[in-house]
């Protein structure tokens, strides 16, 4: 998770890719009040995936019509201060896939605001993707070389009047834009005529790696009437030749725990993974949404005799079970690496603890005194 006033980026993964999301970190860019205010800016979240670098990165640039040059501006100062560490892929455009959306704030040139909403009556987009401001700093600016957009096939999603379907009747009269994007980048294009048009349904594009993303929806959401822009969704699968497959630690466990006894497991480390004294192994439910929501978690230990071992066997104690019984997952915590390596498959715990009520006893002493 990455946040700043104004702006949220929030990344979820399916617990069996978790071994694999490696390199984590997060960095955020203030550039409201001339970098002091955080309600405009970007947010960003990278890591490196099965070996290959991504990169997501939202933002909310100015607002205005006449701001152009500056979101312009200030995006590209956001690609400069956000510098991650290690020695690959240090900066945002440097990442193997870079997903890029947000508040970008985009308008549209030129047309009058009859004719704009003519066209959005009608269906006539195309008229419209001609004058919109980021189509066309995408043929005359450096720093978007690359980068691509599904179809704007859905009405622009700002300016409404909150709480309704209908465009900005203030005395403002802000003409309808599409403000809300999402664009992805590869840091190589594939050679041509590898990748389909991006004005055809299902887009996709391609590293000369064999990395492909496809969009396979573009849209926007017109039932939500809390805001004065509409949100926007994409999904996209991405396709690339695994570069890690194989995950750092190994975790086995039984099917079911039914008693106290039965609260074990082995894990095994591969041989290039370095382990420290504080790595752990947590009891999470499934569906967990951080690596510090477990149920209850073990220290994994290294001993001196633990060197010349292949497999190393841990328990839980019933202090570190839960209470009642469920589906839950063990996933083994790496210190150095502030990631999880390693993820069993869902096992049941179904556990009868057993409880002492002291309250009742003091009461009977008492009584019979």
């Amino acid at each position: 998770m990455s946040r700043m006033q104004g702006l949220l980026l929030l990344v979820f993964a399916k617990y069996f890719h978790l071994p694999f999301l490696r390199g984590v970190q997060t960095e955020t860019t203030r550039t409201g009040l001339g970098g002091y205010w955080g309600n405009k800016g970007g947010v960003s979240a990278r890591m490196s995936v099965f070996g290959h670098t991504i990169c997501f990165l939202n933002c909310h640039l100015p607002a205005h019509m006449e701001n152009s040059d500056q979101r312009m501006e200030d995006f590209e100062s956001i690609l400069q201060q956000q510098q991650f560490e290690g020695q690959a892929a240090t900066g945002v455009l440097d990442h193997d896939v870079v997903f890029w959306f947000g508040d970008l704030n985009f308008r549209i040139d030129d047309l009058e605001m009859q004719v704009v909403k003519s066209a959005i009556d009608n269906n006539k987009y195309s008229m419209l993707w001609e004058k919109d401001q980021l189509n066309m700093a995408k043929d005359s600016e450096t720093v978007l070389e690359g980068f691509q957009e599904g179809p704007l096939k859905f009405s622009p999603t700002y300016k409404f009047d909150v709480g309704t379907n209908t465009y900005d009747t203030s005395g403002k009269k802000r003409k309808p834009a599409w403000t809300d994007r999402i664009l992805w980048r590869l840091r190589a294009t594939a050679p041509a005529g590898a990748a389909l048009n991006a004005g055809k349904r299902g887009s996709i594009s391609g590293l000369t790696s064999g990395t492909k993303v496809t969009q396979h929806c573009y849209r926007s959401h017109m039932e939500y009437i809390v805001s004065d822009h509409k949100p926007v969704s994409s999904i996209f699968t991405l396709q690339f030749p695994y570069k890690v497959d194989v995950p750092l630690v190994t975790l086995i466990v039984e099917d079911e725990w039914n008693s106290i006894a039965d609260a074990t497991a082995v894990f095994k480390v591969a041989p290039n993974y370095s382990r420290s004294s504080w790595d752990w192994i947590g009891l999470y439910k499934v569906g967990f949404k951080h690596h510090k929501d477990y149920v209850g978690y073990v220290w994994a230990k290294q001993e001196e005799a633990d060197f010349q071992r292949q497999e190393h066997q841990v328990t839980f104690t019933e202090e570190e079970l839960p209470k009642g019984s469920g589906d839950f997952i063990l996933g083994y915590y790496s210190n150095n690496m502030s990631t999880i390596v390693g993820v069993t498959e869902p096992f049941q715990v179904i556990i009868s603890h057993c409880f002492l009520d002291v309250r009742t006893i003091m009461y009977t002493l008492y009584f019979w005194a």
